[in-house]
């Protein structure tokens, strides 16, 4: 079975269908498994349809489909919550994920929607791998003792750890500034800066070694 992590769409619906055609060019007839790591909406012009195109995959029973919940999604559930949060997801790419739904306000959002990116997990493994959006706590030993905080934001604590999780973390959140993937021992990262004019990336994965069999990415 291959597995295919996705990085960051931050609303790039165009780069996410030219992938989606790759992974199927790629896994021909072979059985697979799709492995989304959050940020599908703010920033881009189109997470409306990125939204729609991830619930309609997921709806699809022929298919394996996992999305995790991202910071950019955390913040948006925040801002429904507390309008002391609404400014902060605004300047946050917040106002163009208002515009895809030709919306004014956060209330306008499709309660649909809304509540898909509510139940939203925040970790997945495969046996191998460990999935989530940022990274993991290296200060917590067990990764079951992660919280929820630390699997949608964390940044610089885990991103300079050498730390053996126990299974090869994968994740986006931090944007590489070259537009590829970062491969360590520890973590492969393929936030590719899809919405800063980088790529797309999704990173292949069977179920025989841990490590990336290689990538694929839309432009």
């Amino acid at each position: 079975m291959l597995t295919f992590a996705v990085g960051d769409v931050h609303g790039c619906l165009p780069l996410l269908d030219a992938l989606l055609a790759k992974v199927a060019d790629h896994a021909a007839e072979r059985r697979h498994r799709l492995v989304f790591l959050g940020d599908y909406i703010d920033r881009g012009p189109a997470s409306a349809g990125v939204v729609a195109r991830l619930r309609g995959l997921q709806a699809d029973p022929e298919r394996d489909v996992v999305c995790l919940m991202g910071n950019h999604e955390d913040l948006l559930l925040r801002a429904t919550m507390r309008s002391a949060m609404l400014q902060n997801w605004l300047v946050n790419g917040g106002d163009a994920t208002l515009a895809s739904y030709r919306a004014t306000q956060v209330a306008e959002i499709p309660p649909d929607d809304l509540d898909w990116i509510a139940r939203l997990p925040t970790s997945f493994e495969d046996g191998r791998r460990c999935f989530v959006h940022a990274g993991l706590n290296p200060d917590v030993q067990d990764r079951a003792a992660q919280s929820d905080l630390d699997r949608l934001w964390i940044r610089e604590r885990f991103l300079a750890s050498d730390r053996d999780f126990g299974r090869l973390v994968v994740h986006g959140h931090t944007p590489r500034a070259d537009g590829r993937p970062e491969i360590r021992p520890n973590r492969i990262n393929v936030d590719t800066a899809a919405v800063y004019g980088g790529c797309l990336t999704a990173a292949i994965f069977d179920d025989a070694t841990d490590a990336p069999l290689g990538f694929l990415h839309a432009r």
